[in-house]
């Protein structure tokens, strides 16, 4: 009885270990293709990657949001400078993160347009 009382105790702290695990902070996509010689599928595959990494993200961010409020509702005692400094934190998490995507995004949309500048000229001969 007291093995199987045990292994019931070791299972639900593993069980609760993955459910409170950390949030996984997405991968940027790496280097996109120059838009001045890519082709359009290498583009595709470009903006597939970038909508891919978004998604992530959003997910990352709903993450983190769903972390902040379980760390808050298991602190109902914190002071007003325990919540400050969490929610400063949460804040941080979630600009850096929003940051990073627009930075990514940026950097497709400049070879986006050259792709399309390239074509246009392309269409214009």
């Amino acid at each position: 009885m007291k093995h199987l009382l045990c292994t019931l105790l070791v299972a639900g702290a593993l069980a609760a270990a993955q459910a409170h695990a950390a949030c996984t902070y997405p991968v940027a996509p790496g280097k996109f293709p120059d838009g001045t010689q890519a082709s359009l599928d290498e583009m595709k595959a470009a903006k597939a990657s970038v909508v891919q990494y978004n998604a992530d993200m959003d997910t990352y961010l709903t993450c983190i949001k769903s972390e902040f409020d379980s760390k808050v509702a298991t602190q109902p005692d914190a002071t007003s400078e325990q919540k400050a400094e969490m929610a400063r934190v949460q804040l941080q998490k979630h600009n850096a993160a929003v940051d990073e995507v627009t930075q990514v995004t940026e950097r497709f949309n400049e070879q986006l347009r050259a792709y399309k500048a390239k074509t246009a000229a392309a269409k214009g001969k």
